[in-house]
């Protein structure tokens, strides 16, 4: 009994067996184990995983083209998803297992940075699923290329390195990039390529791409830029006037950036610099022919020879047209003379001048119509300083308002001219580096106030044109260039009785004497007090005196008759 007591299994060692049975589960399910295939049927492979349990795995799971097919005793790793099933049976799976395999692997890849090989197995939305050997990757639509690629057949199937970007192994989730593999392998080029280079050295190149700044040179693996501005000495408005894709050229190595690996190329600089002895080539003050270029707001650009171009600035366009576009003067391809005005290799600056080779219409305009010559033009315009008069060439001449009349002010004498009466004028000045001309129009009938015209002492007939308390403003002379005057009250007549301005009306008719010429003022004195007493002087003079019998009233008398005769 006590025999049979002993083989009898304690509590510690039932426990140890349910351990042994059973221990364990939870750890292994959801893991790779190994286990040992017991049989083959039909189309699975039975495998014990050494749980006292089996798990079936279709045959297809194990079929890879570079292993065998399992047969019964291999040691296989597969997933354990479940110990056991509702039929006894272990729940095993080897693509499990294959991908596990394989995110550990890829896992210790990412981490290291290392490419990894996969093959492109499908197309989804937005990209291409790859398989990465057993695990699933997805390839965005960008990463396939560098360039866009149309066509991605070629590359389906094929097995080819790809860069890991992101892993994420909870969502099962893992993002490649083959194109990132191609810079890399690109840009190892590029760095052994650029190293075989030289600034300065002379290549040949095809043509791969034009821009508006310039074109892309294949130089044999490796790209450099065109510059337009290096493209010829002359000017290229755009690079496809000059070359065309596919064009092969020469080109040399003008500079090689080491940090960014850029290269620049040139085609100019493979010919003679046309600037070279410009200044020999253009003296200043010489005379040649170009073709407009191009036109600015500012001015417009003239070719001398291919490669060297002068500006002929705004100002330098017209004699006349001093405010007009350059478009309104020239137009581009238009063959012009030009005069060279000014040359400055160092700063490849040439200043030209159009109208410099055109007659300047000023010394036309004074070679035609000299000092003192009369012209005829039409006002073009009025001013507060005068008027201007349209002449010959589209040049203005200008009248100045004190030089419209003699006898008004310059204010009411413009009064009377419009824009557009046809007037004519004295030349009175012609200023040709200031581009200026002085007309004048009162200068037509001459200045009454010249010594030749009126004297001091002189006896007018004199009419009035307005009666005031203080006197008569009266006018006289020729109709074309009256002369003003006024007479004070008090030299309106000898008898202090008859002094009254009243007494007058505008347009009566009075004789009366100058008594003054003051030529600076442009003022005449005249006094009909100073006549009287001229005219009793001359009676006494001419008829005797009081002395001699005779009365004043006789002598008077005697002169008045002697008036009216020879009235």
């Amino acid at each position: 009994m006590a025999d049979d007591m002993s083989m009898t299994p304690s509590r510690d060692d039932f426990a140890s067996l349910l351990e042994e049975s059973f221990g364990g589960r939870d750890i292994m399910e959801g893991t790779v184990v190994k286990g040992r295939v017991a049989a083959i049927e039909k189309d699975f492979v039975i495998v014990d995983v050494g749980l006292k349990t089996e798990g079936r795995i279709p045959m297809k799971e194990f079929a890879t083209p570079d292993k065998p097919l399992p047969v019964v005793g291999d040691t296989v790793e597969v997933y354990l998803e479940r110990v056991e099933n509702a039929l006894g049976e272990a729940v095993i799976s080897r693509e499990k297992a294959k991908r596990e395999e394989a995110w550990t692997r890829l896992e210790v890849v990412f981490g290291e940075g290392h490419p990894v090989m996969g093959a492109i197995v499908g197309r989804v939305k937005g990209g291409f699923t790859v398989d990465l050997g057993g695990a699933s990757a997805f390839l965005p639509g960008s990463q396939v290329d560098i360039r866009p690629v149309r066509d991605v057949g070629p590359l389906m199937g094929k097995e080819q390195p790809f860069q890991i970007l992101k892993m994420d192994r909870p969502r099962g989730n893992i993002v490649v990039s083959r194109r990132a593999i191609l810079e890399e392998a690109r840009a190892e080029q590029r760095t052994e390529l650029v190293s075989q280079l030289q600034e300065g050295e002379i290549r040949e190149g095809v043509v791969k791409n034009i821009t508006d700044y310039g074109a892309f040179v294949d130089l044999g693996g490796i790209d450099g830029l065109l510059h337009v501005t290096d493209m010829s000495w002359k000017r290229v408005n755009h690079p496809s006037q000059v070359l065309a894709v596919g064009d092969t050229v020469k080109v040399q190595i003008i500079k090689i950036n080491p940090d960014t690996q850029r290269i620049s190329l040139g085609m100019k600089q493979l010919q003679s610099d046309p600037w070279d002895n410009v200044e020999t080539k253009y003296p200043v003050g010489s005379r040649f022919t170009g073709r407009i270029t191009n036109i600015t707001d500012y001015g417009a650009f003239v070719e001398l020879e291919a490669g060297v171009e002068g500006l002929v600035h705004v100002s330098e366009m017209s004699w006349t047209k001093k405010n007009a576009h350059p478009g309104k003067i020239v137009s581009t391809s238009q063959e012009v003379d030009v005069v060279v005005l000014d040359v400055d290799s160092s700063k490849r600056r040439v200043s030209l001048g159009l109208k410099q080779a055109q007659d300047n219409p000023w010394d036309a305009f004074i070679k035609n119509h000299p000092i003192g010559s009369t012209v005829e033009g039409e006002v073009k315009n009025t001013t507060e300083f005068g008027l201007f008069i349209g002449l010959d060439d589209d040049i203005d001449g200008m009248v100045h308002l004190s030089d419209i009349d003699w006898a008004v002010s310059g204010e009411e004498a413009m009064a009377r001219y419009n824009k557009g009466d046809m007037v004519k004028a004295k030349v009175l000045d012609v200023d040709v580096e200031k581009e200026r001309i002085s007309l004048g129009i009162k200068q037509l009938g001459g200045d009454p106030m010249d010594e030749g015209s009126y004297r001091k002492g002189q006896t007018v007939t004199v009419t009035v044109t307005e009666v005031t308390s203080g006197g008569l403003e009266v006018k006289f002379g020729e109709d074309e260039a009256p002369m003003a005057a006024f007479i004070r009250k008090g030299d309106l007549s000898r008898d202090r009785g008859e002094q009254n301005p009243e007494r007058f009306g505008i347009g009566d008719r009075i004789d009366a004497q100058i008594t003054n010429i003051d030529k600076a003022a442009r003022r005449v004195s005249l006094s009909v007090k100073a006549l009287q007493m001229a005219e009793d002087k001359e009676a006494v003079e001419k008829f005797g005196s009081s002395d001699s019998g005779a009365s004043l009233g006789d002598i008077l008398g005697a002169a008045l008759r002697e008036k009216a005769k020879g009235e």
